[in-house]
């Protein structure tokens, strides 16, 4: 099995707050720092995605790739990967966990990426931390400044 990298991180937001910022691939640009570009290709009877094309520059990680989208219930998404140049896989949840009675929410952001040249495994963790790391920072400002860039 593969390793991944967690993290996690408190948002000063309602759950069904913090995932309406990770569902609107089109702003990803916006606050996630390494997502460039966003395109939702497919959506499911909810309106919700379920594939997106991205092109992310992350450092040792750039890459043009499409993602599969699965969305457990309102506090959950998953993604893996469909299509890439330079990845193998690229596995991923956020996991959404409220606090307070609901007024706040724990984020926990998974991340497991897998590329096809030889990369040392210790570099892979560290662009993974550093991918979670920005997103979930992102994610926290976009959230909590009421989605405004």
């Amino acid at each position: 099995m593969a390793e991944h990298t967690r993290s996690s991180i408190i948002v000063e937001a309602a759950p069904a707050e913090v995932m309406e910022v990770i569902a609107d691939f089109a702003r990803y640009p916006e606050w996630t720092g390494e997502v460039k570009e966003a395109e939702v290709l497919s959506t499911d009877d909810r309106g919700r995605a379920e594939q997106v094309r991205l092109l992310l520059d992350a450092g040792a990680i750039r890459d043009e790739h499409t993602l599969a989208y699965e969305w457990a219930g309102p506090h959950e998404v998953r993604w893996s990967l469909v299509r890439s140049q330079m990845l193998r896989a690229l596995d991923g949840v956020y996991s959404l966990r409220p606090l307070d009675g609901g007024g706040r929410t724990e984020v926990t952001y998974q991340l497991t990426v897998d590329v096809k040249i030889p990369m040392l495994g210790m570099i892979k963790r560290k662009a993974e931390k550093v991918i979670i790391d920005r997103a979930l920072d992102g994610l926290k400002k976009r959230v909590e400044s009421g989605g405004t860039p």
